[in-house]
């Protein structure tokens, strides 16, 4: 089972068929960087497409030699994130990543009904976070997906535990974070989480406990569980945090880097296959990982 960071790494660099990646607009220093240190651990080849010239030219002054990888021209934002997709549908790479484009370019290109990646399953964003004194933990939705309904936090759920099963969990707990942990008719949230709580058919495949509504204390802490007198399957012990709203997953991701020192590594999924979305303010290690849990969950959710 891959629970750690440095696991995923570990597993990534030792698979015996090595995976591709395919880099949309990769004429990025801080993306090439990421994507050369992934090729030199063993992680993955690469697919770049974009501006040629500056692919090679900052290859060369990271000390790569550009004829490793395959290089596709591309001028446009569009024409890049297209050029990446079809690597994927040609065969010719396992999963996508984001370079010097935006996002809504990237998942245009994704979701194109022709041309593009779609699988009917709703695309949202899953985060590992290893914690300090806790585990690693999956946060989500911290960024695709910003006010879920139901059906959405159902499949964003579900999502999550894909991922985890990819990492070879075998059982997992999950908890729908809230304000408190009381059903309260006026606020959403809590409805949900507790609809959700009761979709046990659905989570049987996983061997997935749901509990909720509860606070991240209740989630995270089986001292706090046992202060407040909160009983619930997997309560304090969560793999899974789902969060109700994007600014909620935001915000705890942000702290638990911050304020944490949380290593983490995360991913876009519920296309073809995973998408790396990393940014500027990643550290070079969060990049490295998150490519790394491309590899290794490519082909599994």
């Amino acid at each position: 089972m891959m629970n750690t960071i440095s696991s995923i790494l570990a597993a990534a660099a030792a698979a015996p068929e090595k995976r591709t990646i395919a880099v949309a607009a990769a004429h990025d220093e801080d993306v090439l960087t990421a994507v050369a240190e992934a090729r030199k651990a063993g992680i993955a080849e690469a697919v770049l497409t974009g501006n040629g010239e500056k692919i090679r030219e900052i290859l060369k002054s990271l000390g790569e030699n550009p004829e490793n990888y395959t290089i596709c021209e591309g001028e446009t934002a569009a024409e890049c994130a297209a050029l990446a997709v079809k690597a994927v549908r040609d065969g010719k790479a396992n999963f996508l990543m984001k370079g010097l484009l935006g996002t809504g370019d990237l998942m245009r290109a994704v979701i194109d009904r022709e041309n593009g990646l779609r699988t009917g399953r709703l695309i949202s964003h899953v985060m590992l976070y290893e914690v300090p004194g806790y585990k690693m933990l999956a946060l989500s939705d911290g960024g695709m997906n910003t006010f879920p309904d139901l059906d959405k936090k159902a499949e964003i759920l579900e999502n999550a535990a894909r991922v985890l099963k990819a990492l070879g969990y075998e059982s997992m707990n999950a908890a729908c974070v809230c304000g408190a942990e009381v059903v309260n008719p006026k606020v959403q949230s809590t409805l949900d989480a507790k609809a959700l709580t009761e979709m046990t058919d659905r989570w049987a495949p996983y061997h997935m406990q749901v509990c909720g509504p509860v606070g991240l204390d209740l989630a995270v802490s089986t001292a706090a569980c046992h202060h407040k007198g909160y009983e619930a399957p997997g309560a304090g012990e969560a793999d899974i945090l789902l969060v109700p709203t994007y600014e909620v997953g935001n915000g705890i991701g942000k702290a638990l880097g911050l304020f944490a020192g949380a290593r983490n590594a995360g991913i876009i999924l519920g296309a073809k296959v995973p998408i790396v979305l990393v940014s500027r303010a990643d550290s070079a290690e969060s990049k490295l990982a998150s490519i790394a849990l491309g590899a290794v969950t490519a082909g599994k959710v």
